[in-house]
């Protein structure tokens, strides 16, 4: 089950105006703040970590780690941290996406480092893409109901990373119309429908695009250069658009599509 399906079967706005903010950032440093947002928003945690491992698989052990970013409290990001235990067997041996709960013996804490570590990690050649969620050794650990919603949010968050990664080799960060277009703008029209169908209320196709690219972070430029039509167009669509709805300008269309 991903992501988008989850939602649409329990919409939540704000959680498709992140899921296209983590889209729209991949490549940019705030990438993991993004996506830490996101998981915090439906299985608390206090901390992410992204990165990539490179396998030897014949001497069966980790090549290298690169970080590829992280967010929330606790102590600075090491690129360098020894795999758990518990967790390289199955990284080395893995072929499908998996996750793995793990947990620091209580002797290697300190007062506001993390107990209860989930791994969510994808595999591709020798390659591994690795999503690391911590929750303070203050905190309960994770139930098996939220293992499960993390495993379900695998399946859309680790080809994010994967795509994120490659836009930080490239150089190159990925906006709005190129890579996964189709995750992002297709869970953001379902719940902008929604909202549309709540409140009785329609917009004609153009108003409609407008205001979708905006919310997935588009500009006005953009808009224009994708519709074929002039700046002034897309403005005049999105003060019909943001008038039919009862709000003013693009903040107003975010904060009416967050339930605000």
């Amino acid at each position: 089950m991903k992501l988008t399906d989850s939602l649409t079967r329990h919409p939540a706005p704000h959680l498709y105006l992140q899921l296209g903010e983590l889209v729209a950032s991949s490549g940019d440093d705030d990438f993991a703040g993004q996506m830490l947002q996101l998981v915090d928003a439906l299985v608390p945690i206090h901390r992410l970590d992204l990165s990539e491992w490179t396998l030897d698989s014949r001497e069966a052990r980790v090549e290298h780690i690169s970080l590829l970013g992280c967010a929330g409290t606790g102590d600075p990001c090491d690129p360098g941290d020894a795999p758990h235990p518990a967790l390289l067997p199955s990284i080395l041996e893995m072929h499908d996406p998996v996750l793995v709960h793990t947990r620091r013996p209580l002797g290697r804490q300190h007062l506001g480092h993390s107990a209860h570590q989930c791994h969510l990690v994808s595999s591709n050649g020798d390659r591994r893409w690795v999503i690391r969620c911590h929750r303070l050794l203050a905190q309960r650990a994770f139930t098996l109901s939220e293992l499960s919603l993390l495993k379900s949010l695998s399946d859309t968050l680790l080809p994010l990373l994967e795509q994120h990664a490659q836009d930080l080799r490239d150089q190159q960060p990925r906006h709005l119309g190129q890579a996964l277009p189709d995750l992002a703008q297709d869970a953001l029209r379902v719940a902008f429908g929604a909202r549309l169908a709540r409140g009785a209320i329609s917009l004609s196709a153009r108003e409609q695009e407008v205001c979708l690219g905006l919310l997935t972070g588009g500009t006005v430029p953009q808009m224009a250069q994708r519709l074929n039509v002039k700046n002034s167009s897309v403005e005049t669509y999105l003060k019909r658009a943001t008038a039919k709805l009862g709000v003013s300008g693009r903040h107003g269309l975010a904060r009416w599509m967050a339930g605000a």
